[in-house]
């Protein structure tokens, strides 16, 4: 039964806010506790420290001082019968809490709240600095994350040991978003690291395709594709040009793509040299930026298995960039991610994942305040907070 193309199970269930979806979500999460122990339930904690990191606070002690101050705010959606835990206690739980289940659940979140394919997808590390611990011989906590560049969104994230070893998680990270077809048609875009055949058949698997830079970590494969665009005649190859002036300089970047590919597929000349699958289009950058002082010259390339136009081609390689500017600056300056001495159990990485749930609740407000001024209010505000939280879904 319809009414004007609408089912009329659609015009009788409401959309479930964020909120609703949110609490969803943390509820499934296993409490490691013995449940005759638990005082303050998991869903609550989680709540505590979303609402809190929302609130402009940046450590336990500052959570749970505001968790004091506005338990009548918490109250609207959980019971918090026994009140908001200490800054120990939430040291203690959160130290404990399974980040794989919780990374999952965050994806599960994302999916669920925004459920509309993702175009263009940037895949990058960032290492928290200060939460090593050298007395235990514990690297800092280093995350690859995915941002979903035109929407600004953080889609999911996997822990690894250190940069190094993103090659073993960007094939979890990308298995676990494709699930239900959630990359279908998606163009994912990541640094020279993951220029090779292990990764590009994971992207391709998840139906998906790949930008990958190509960097001196692959000299031959670079090589040629140097060669090949300084000896193909311009008219076989297609190229647009675009200006950014500002903070001091003007950068041209000229984008040339060529799609006659052929001589990269195929039977290749020597044993052990890269073979990339479905390798569709190649892509040059060559930038000229002019300093007050100077000027400075820089040519990139990469390879995709998408068909690219100069154009698409272009805002790919400047979305990549959105992921450094638009959430890892962010993280660090807004949320102070780079200042944070979690160091003890999974404490850091599940805060990271706190800032993540943050950082796409603030996105979602349609305001023109800076997230620095939405997570000030949210901190003066509850009803404003209430409305961080409670942003519907489309």
């Amino acid at each position: 039964m319809s009414l004007d193309g609408l089912s009329l199970d659609a015009l009788l269930v409401p959309e479930k806010s964020r909120l609703k979806v949110l609490l969803d979500h943390l509820s499934v999460i296993e409490d490691p506790r013995e449940a005759w122990r638990v005082a303050h339930p998991l869903p609550e904690v989680l709540l505590l420290v979303v609402c809190g990191t929302l609130a402009d606070c940046d450590d336990y002690e500052g959570i749970a001082e505001w968790g004091e101050t506005h338990l009548s705010f918490l109250r609207r959606f959980l019971p918090y019968h026994h009140g908001v835990p200490g800054a120990r206690w939430l040291t203690l739980l959160m130290n404990r809490i399974d980040p794989d289940l919780f990374a999952a659940a965050f994806t599960a979140w994302v999916r669920e709240s925004w459920p509309d394919r993702p175009d263009l997808v940037a895949i990058d590390g960032k290492t928290s600095r200060r939460s090593h611990d050298r007395g235990a011989g514990k690297a800092p906590l280093h995350l690859v994350s995915a941002f979903a560049t035109t929407r600004r969104l953080v889609l999911g994230q996997e822990a690894v040991a250190d940069k190094s070893s993103e090659t073993t998680a960007i094939p979890l990270l990308i298995e676990r978003l494709a699930a239900a077809g959630g990359l279908d048609g998606t163009l994912i875009s990541i640094d020279a690291i993951a220029t090779n055949p292990t990764i590009a058949t994971a992207i391709r698997g998840a139906k998906a395709d790949y930008l990958l830079a190509v960097k001196a970590n692959q000299p031959t494969l670079r090589a040629e594709i140097e060669s090949f665009f300084a000896e193909t005649p311009a008219a076989e190859t297609e190229s647009v040009t675009d200006l950014d002036k500002g903070h001091g300089r003007i950068e041209s970047r000229t984008v040339t793509v060529a799609r006659e590919v052929d001589w990269l597929k195929g039977d290749r000349r020597f044993p052990g040299e890269l073979r990339l699958p479905d390798v569709a289009t190649i892509v040059r950058v060559a930038s000229r930026a002019e300093l007050a002082d100077r000027c400075r010259f820089e040519t990139r390339y990469y390879v995709s298995s998408a068909a690219l136009s100069a154009t698409a081609a272009a805002e790919a390689v400047r979305s990549h960039w959105a992921i450094e500017n638009s959430l890892h600056w962010v993280l660090d300056v807004t949320f102070g991610d780079d200042q944070s001495r979690l160091r003890k159990g999974h404490g850091a990485r599940n805060m990271a994942v706190v800032r993540h749930f943050a950082f796409n609740l603030l996105r979602a407000v349609t305001d023109k305040k800076s997230l620095r001024l939405r997570r000030k209010r949210a901190g003066w505000d509850p009803e404003y907070c209430a409305q961080v939280l409670g942003h519907r879904t489309r």
